[in-house]
């Protein structure tokens, strides 16, 4: 039976063994932060980081530095923080480049692996940028090499003797549909196929296990779950058993052997060091080096079952208070088959969103009539829910949401 009065909700709350961990954010008064899958609430940490790695490593420190405040290691230290978020080892993450920039080097890197099969095989529904950068891949190589996209149903047959790589997102930025990722890396497997997962919308949420799924490679960006502000940096995984053979795709004087030696021979680090590119933003490494410490003592399994709860009792409110609105669920009614956030359809879904965050409640709008709903168990309450409905109901009762002002556009949705 799911509690969806706001007294057994607080109740909730109070025996929430991950409570105190909203203390550690610094969240706007009055607002419910329903979208910690687009963007990250702002750990406290994080703030004061920012203020000493300006005001006294550059600051002060200026070049020194790089090795007095170890700015060097940054990569190695920060891939370290995320890989038991990931279920790596702490010599298989590292971190630097944008996810896309990540996708490509590993995508082009694998394709090396498998020289007598020249297919990239996604499914239609993949995150587009991870289509884009697959396409501009195979469009630059040329033919034979081709991105085959499917449904998602036919993923399975469509893992042929020329597919060299599978690139799936664990997590469906739409509707939070979730794959199987064990199993569906085992079946590549058998069909001779390396898998590569994008994580970008479970890192830091769920719990995951690429060494006990056997994947080869994964990429994830620090700017959601993992709350590394706007535009962090990016996480790629390389599994150690591939480390020594891949080949990195653009040779760097950062994932050089010795780069200080200035020799003009490339040769590669050993490990995924070599996968490093340019000079590491320490900026805004040391920012999501901070903020990676709100998960100090947090029980994976906790987070999960309190993400599981959150948006069931969202899901189960919803339908309860806002019943002939023509809202539309569109997660998966399963727990286990969903990520951490939850989507409703609705023909006016853009102007209801924006009423919901003009009143404090933010979530966010994907075309063409998707509300997307995100649940970071690390600061979201369980009252938050309620409340968030609350005001959900109020918008459609009154249709407030039909003022011109919320019809307006904006950039970014």
């Amino acid at each position: 039976m799911v509690a969806t009065s706001r007294t057994a909700l607080a109740e909730l709350d109070h025996a929430d063994p991950l409570a105190s961990c909203r203390d550690r954010f610094s969240l706007p008064e009055g607002v419910i932060y329903l979208d910690g899958n687009s963007l990250g609430a702002l750990p406290r940490a994080a703030a004061a980081r920012a203020g000493r790695v300006v005001g006294q490593e550059w600051g002060e420190g200026l070049i020194r530095s790089w090795n007095q405040a170890d700015w060097i290691n940054l990569p190695r230290r920060v891939g370290a923080k995320i890989a038991p978020l990931i279920g790596a080892g702490p010599d298989e993450v590292i971190i630097g480049d944008s996810t896309s920039i990540n996708l490509y080097k590993l995508l082009a890197s694998a394709l090396r692996l498998k020289p007598d099969r020249p297919v990239i095989l996604s499914e239609v529904d993949n995150f587009p940028t991870d289509l884009y950068v697959a396409e501009g891949l195979v469009r630059w190589l040329g033919p034979p090499f081709e991105l085959r996209m499917v449904e998602r149903g036919m993923l399975s047959g469509a893992l042929d003797h020329r597919v060299a790589l599978l690139m799936l997102t664990e997590i469906d930025y739409r509707t939070g549909e979730r794959h199987d990722m064990k199993v569906l890396t085992s079946l590549a497997h058998e069909r001779g196929t390396l898998v590569l997962w994008d994580l970008s919308h479970s890192a830091g949420v769920l719990p995951i296990d690429l060494g006990a799924a056997e994947a080869d490679f994964a990429v994830g960006c620090g700017y959601k779950y993992l709350n590394g502000g706007p535009g962090a940096p990016a996480f790629l995984y390389v599994a150690r058993r591939w480390q020594e053979t891949i080949e990195p795709v653009i040779a760097d004087w950062m994932g050089h052997a010795r780069p200080f030696a200035f020799n003009a021979e490339y040769v590669p680090a050993d490990g995924i060091a070599r996968f490093l590119t340019g000079t590491p933003s320490v900026l805004a490494l040391s920012v999501l080096d901070a903020a990676l410490d709100v998960f100090d003592g947090v029980d994976m399994k906790q987070l999960c079952a309190k993400s599981m709860a959150l948006t069931d009792i969202f899901i189960a409110l919803c339908e309860q208070r806002c019943a002939g609105n023509d809202l539309v669920v569109a997660s998966p009614r399963e727990v286990a088959q969903r990520g951490s956030q939850v989507s409703f359809r609705h023909a006016q879904g853009y102007p209801i969103m924006q009423a919901l965050i003009a009143r404090g409640v933010i979530g966010d709008f994907r075309a063409p009539d998707l509300m997307r709903f995100g649940f970071s168990p690390l600061y979201v309450r369980y009252v938050d829910v309620f409340d968030a409905v609350e005001a959900l109901v109020a918008i459609l009762k009154s249709g407030e949401w039909r003022e011109p002002r919320f019809a307006q556009i904006a950039a970014v949705t």
